[in-house]
């Protein structure tokens, strides 16, 4: 069995060889993408001067003490998976809680193989350790929400987080049963199908994870369990590989600015760095890191899918000057052409609806071309909407 460094000098040698010789072959930038401002991390990791670029204003630069601790509730899934009825409903209820109180809360015995969290982790390192122009094989371009992106340059001038990523589209839908395999495949090259099979299975069960969870945010609403779960059954979903190098200055710039997820359910397993932190009582708290468990949150589309009364919550990423950190996030959405609308059980005289009916791929298509997320998105959007369809 090939040991994780030999493979990592195979995938290196490979992907090197490739890139020498098909330069003359591969698309050239765009003109404004050339000049914009290239986060290279091999470099900019040893840098004392921070590009202007990277630095934060003062009011939204990370506190010089460490925050204190988010209390989130941990909530074992493992009567839920089983289908005992009363730890199902106790769940359930731990779930509804902390959707009311923050939208934030950490799973454990979610029958997820330690050995594919552990495989899926560590093989972000033979990706983002390879030379930026060999990652940039798989380059998102400017409006488009998967591929590799060296911060967001390119698409912003200022604020920009210190960070790298890797976005790819997963399908719930039977005929994309090896979407994930077939992208690293087909834009990365055959020396990359080992990290498609491993990232293709980590998808498969976090898609079985994310509809679980759907069943228990519909008992917690009172509507029925398979509701949310039936929606989701054909999602097109977004993974993300989160990689946030060393800064020597982590206290003038952040790894991910302040915003609310516009997906609908965030999965996100952290490594032991730590560096998540959510915006609650006016004030930034942290989330320590669990490596037995996974961070859960709603984002917007959820809360337009519960009509408002689970709330999508502000958080943020802090880097740190000695270590890399690196985290895995499933963002859960619906099939694009579904339309997001409440179940009429959460409509009524007292509740109206909040926002209009939207498509999730007009809602991605304003996020990546009309809007930078914050903890306004969904408002903005819904404005946005409303205004288009006067």
């Amino acid at each position: 069995m090939l040991t994780l460094l030999t493979l990592k000098n195979i995938i290196c040698a490979m992907a090197i060889d490739c890139m020498i010789k098909t330069t003359s072959n591969m698309p050239s930038l765009k003109e404004d993408q050339r000049k914009s401002f290239v986060f290279d991390a091999s470099v900019l990791k040893h840098e004392t001067n921070l590009p202007q670029q990277f630095i934060w204003p003062d009011h939204e630069k990370p506190n010089s003490q460490k925050s204190k601790e988010l209390e989130v509730p941990l909530i074992d899934l493992g009567g839920f998976l089983s289908g005992r009825s009363s730890s199902t409903k106790e769940a359930s209820s731990l779930v509804g809680e902390a959707c009311q109180k923050h939208g934030f809360f950490l799973v454990v015995n979610h029958g997820v193989d330690a050995n594919l969290i552990s495989d899926a982790q560590r093989y972000m390192d033979l990706f983002f350790e390879l030379p930026l122009s060999v990652k940039q094989r798989a380059q998102r371009n400017v409006g488009e929400s998967c591929g590799y992106a060296s911060s967001f340059t390119g698409r912003f001038s200022s604020k920009l987080p210190w960070k790298e990523t890797l976005s790819f589209r997963f399908s719930a839908e039977e005929n994309a049963s090896n979407i994930v395999k077939e992208y690293f495949e087909n834009t990365m090259g055959e020396e990359f199908i080992r990290l498609g099979k491993v990232y293709q299975e980590y998808c498969n069960a976090m898609s079985r994870l994310s509809l679980g969870i759907m069943e228990l945010l519909g008992m917690s609403l009172g509507v029925s369990r398979a509701y949310y779960k039936e929606f989701f059954e054909e999602h097109n979903s977004i993974m993300r590989l989160n990689y946030y190098p060393p800064c020597q200055k982590p206290d003038l710039t952040l790894g991910t600015g302040p915003h609310c997820d516009p997906t609908s359910l965030t999965i996100l397993h952290q490594d032991n760095v730590g560096g998540l932190e959510v915006f609650v009582d006016n004030e930034w708290r942290l989330i320590v890191p669990n490596s037995n468990a996974f961070v859960v949150n709603i984002g917007d589309t959820f809360m337009a899918l519960s009509n408002g009364r689970y709330k999508s919550c502000l958080h943020r990423a802090v880097v740190n000057s000695k270590t890399t950190r690196k985290s895995l996030a499933f963002f859960l959405c619906p099939k694009k052409d579904k339309v997001v609308i409440p179940p009429k059980e959460l409509v009524d005289e007292n509740n109206p609806r909040i926002y209009p009916d939207f498509t999730w791929s007009t809602f991605l298509e304003f996020t990546q071309k009309h809007y930078r997320a914050d903890k306004n998105t969904l408002q903005a959007f819904s404005t946005w909407v409303r205004q288009k369809t006067t």
